[in-house]
C-alpha cells in the first residue's frame, strides 16, 4: 500500500515536501505526529491525525505518537488569535496519561519492525537549561526565518500580539523533530494543515544543525459542507472519552452527518477500501434515506473508538428512543447508564414517600413536574392515547403511578407523543 497514494484518494492531502513519496517508498520508515495535551481526552477533531498515524502502519511504516508534555508548557499558537492559559505541570501530566491511553486504542504496538511507539517531549526537555536551549537550538534559525511563519505573522498584525512564550514554540517543536530525527532515526512529521510552519522548522533545524534531511506531510483541515466547524455541536465537542460524550451521542454525530459530509467523511474516518466506498454510495443513492453511508461511517468509527459493545449500546438506545425498542434494554443499564441514555433530555425528581404512596398520572405529570403545562392539558393527551409511562399507553387520569412501576428502583419514563422523552428520577 503507498501511503501517499492512499491519503490521496481519501482527500485527505494537503501538502508534502519534495522527495517524501519517494523515501516512504524505499521501505519501512519512522514517522510522527504530535498532539498536545490541553484536555484529558482527544476529540473527533484528532482523529484525522489518527487516521493518518493508522494508514501510515497500515503501508508497512512505524507510527510514533508524541503527546506534547513539554509543549503543552508553551501553547501552540497556530490558528489562535490570543494567548490560551497555561495548565500546571500537575494537570498537564494528568492529561498526557489519559491521552496515551485513549491512542493504544488505535494503533499495533505489538506487531514488530512497524510496532507504534508513544513518546513524551517532557523527557528531552525536563532538563533541557534555558541557557543550553538558546544556545543549542536558538542559534541555527534567525528571527526573520520565525517571524516569516503565518502563525506568527497573524497574530503579530493582531491586537493581542505574540508572548516570547509562545513565539518561542516553533523552536520548542522543531526540536522535537531534530531530536526524533537523531534519536528514533524518525525522517518524516505528520499533522493538519496548519502545522506547516512548525513541521518545516523542523526540517530546516535538522538541515542546519546536523547537515541532515527530513519530510513533512500535511493533511485537510476538515470543515463540514456548509463551512461549518467539524467536530462541535450545540453541546460543545465530541469527546472520544465516554465519560464526556457517550458511545450513544458519539455514534448520533456521525449519523447526524449530511449525505454531502458523510460522502467524504466514510473516506477519511474508515478503512473501508474505494470499492467497498463506491458500493455503499451506489446503494446510498438509490434510497438516501435509509442513510447507508451514514450508518456505515457511525458503526465503523464507534468500534475503533470505543468497542462493539459500545456500538451495540448505542444502536439499542437509538432503537429505545426513536424505534419500537423495548423497556428491557433500560432494565439491563445501571443508573449511571440510564442517565447517560437520557443525556440531554428534560429530566425531573419527585420525592420517593410521594410515590410509594401512589401519585396519579395527571398531577405526575403537571403538578409534580412539567411534563404538561397544566392538568387539562394533561387530562386531554391522556384521554386521548398520546401518553406513555415506562412505554405502557396511560389512557385513564387517575391512574396510580408508584414505586412498584420504577426502573431499577429509581426510574420512570414518560413520553407525550411518540418521540418525547421525559425521565422521572425518584429521590
Amino acid at each position: 500500500m503507498n501511503f501517499v497514494e492512499e491519503l490521496r484518494w481519501r482527500g485527505m492531502l494537503h501538502d508534502i515536501m519534495p522527495g517524501t513519496e519517494e523515501e516512504l517508498n524505499k521501505g519501512l520508515t519512522s514517522g510522527y505526529i504530535g498532539f498536545d495535551p490541553t484536555a484529558d481526552s482527544l476529540h473527533v477533531g484528532h482523529l484525522t491525525q489518527i487516521m493518518t498515524l493508522i494508514h501510515f502502519q497500515r503501508a508497512g511504516h512505524k507510527p510514533v505518537a508524541l503527546v506534547g508534555g513539554a509543549t503543552g508548557m508553551v501553547g501552540d499558537p497556530s490558528g489562535k488569535s490570543a494567548e490560551r492559559n497555561l495548565l500546571s505541570e500537575d494537570v498537564l501530566n494528568h492529561n498526557v496519561r489519559c491521552l496515551e491511553s485513549q491512542l493504544k486504542k488505535f494503533l499495533d504496538f505489538d506487531c514488530g519492525a512497524k510496532s507504534a511507539e508513544m513518546v513524551n517531549n517532557y523527557d528531552w526537555f525536563k532538563n533541557f537549561t534555558f541557557l543550553d536551549f538558546i544556545r543549542d537550538v536558538g542559534k541555527h534559525l534567525t528571527v526573520n526565518y520565525m517571524m516569516a511563519k503565518d502563525s506568527v505573522k497573524k497574530r503579530l498584525e493582531g491586537e493581542t500580539g505574540m508572548s516570547f512564550t509562545e513565539f518561542s514554540y516553533q523552536l520548542v517543536q522543531g526540536y522535537d523533530f531534530y531530536y526524533l530525527w537523531k534519536e528514533k532515526n524518525c525522517l518524516v512529521q505528520m499533522g493538519g494543515s496548519d502545522q506547516w510552519g512548525n513541521i518545516v522548522t523542523g526540517t530546516e533545524m535538522i538541515r542546519r544543525k546536523a547537515a541532515g534531511t527530513a519530510y513533512a506531510i500535511t493533511t485537510q483541515l476538515i470543515k463540514k459542507a456548509d463551512g461549518t466547524k467539524f467536530g462541535k455541536t450545540e453541546s460543545g465537542a465530541v469527546w472520544l472519552d465516554p465519560a464526556k460524550t457517550s458511545p450513544y451521542k458519539f455514534y448520533q454525530f456521525w449519523l447526524n452527518t449530511t449525505d454531502a459530509d458523510a460522502k467524504s467523511w466514510i473516506r477519511i474516518f474508515t478503512l473501508k477500501s474505494r470499492e467497498e466506498i463506491e458500493a455503499l454510495e451506489a446503494e446510498h443513492d438509490r434510497a438516501p434515506h435509509l442513510r447507508i453511508l451514514q450508518k456505515a461511517l457511525a458503526e465503523e468509527i464507534t468500534v475503533r473508538s470505543h468497542s462493539e459493545e459500545a456500538l451495540q449500546t448505542a444502536l439499542k438506545t437509538s432503537e429505545f428512543l426513536f424505534g419500537g425498542g423495548s423497556l428491557e434494554f433500560l432494565n439491563g443499564l445501571n443508573n449511571e447508564q440510564v442517565l447517560e441514555v437520557f443525556d440531554g433530555l428534560p429530566q425531573f425528581a419527585v420525592s420517593n414517600d410521594e410515590l410509594s404512596a401512589g401519585i396519579n398520572v395527571t398531577d405526575l405529570l403537571a403538578e409534580k413536574t412539567s411534563v404538561f403545562p397544566s392538568k387539562g392539558e394533561a387530562r386531554k393527551m391522556i384521554t386521548g392515547g398520546g401518553v406513555s409511562v415506562n412505554k405502557q399507553k396511560v389512557d385513564d387520569p387517575a391512574h396510580l403511578v408508584s414505586t412498584f412501576d420504577l426502573i431499577n428502583e429509581r426510574f420512570l419514563v414518560a413520553q407525550k407523543g411518540k418521540k418525547n422523552y421525559f425521565l422521572i428520577i425518584s429521590e
